[in-house]
């Protein structure tokens, strides 16, 4: 498995993509970085044509158990960020 891309290559990839300076490339990703945040905060979803979609998802009040002890919990509801990947994404890490 490949180690994942870090920041600063993305940004440096953003940079050769869009034929721009690094500076810009970091701009415009810690701009989408706020919009996604922003959006699926306030309980709405991003779709990145291509990628996925970006969304919250409430989990309801549930029992857990503690593995150290075995002891069974009561955990309360609480939110959860997913994404669900494209069909054209997939179809291009398996084809």
């Amino acid at each position: 498995m490949a180690k994942p891309m870090t920041k600063t290559q993305l940004v440096a990839a953003l940079a050769e993509d869009m034929g721009t300076d690094k500076k810009s490339a970091t701009a415009a990703l810690e701009a989408v970085c706020n919009v996604i945040t922003r959006e699926v905060t306030a309980g709405g979803a991003v779709t990145l044509p291509g990628v996925g979609k970006i969304y919250c998802r409430e989990r309801p009040e549930r029992e857990v158990r503690n593995p150290a002890t075995g002891d069974k919990l009561v955990k309360e509801a609480d939110k959860v960020v997913k994404m669900t990947i494209a069909k054209a994404l997939k179809d291009s890490v398996n084809g």
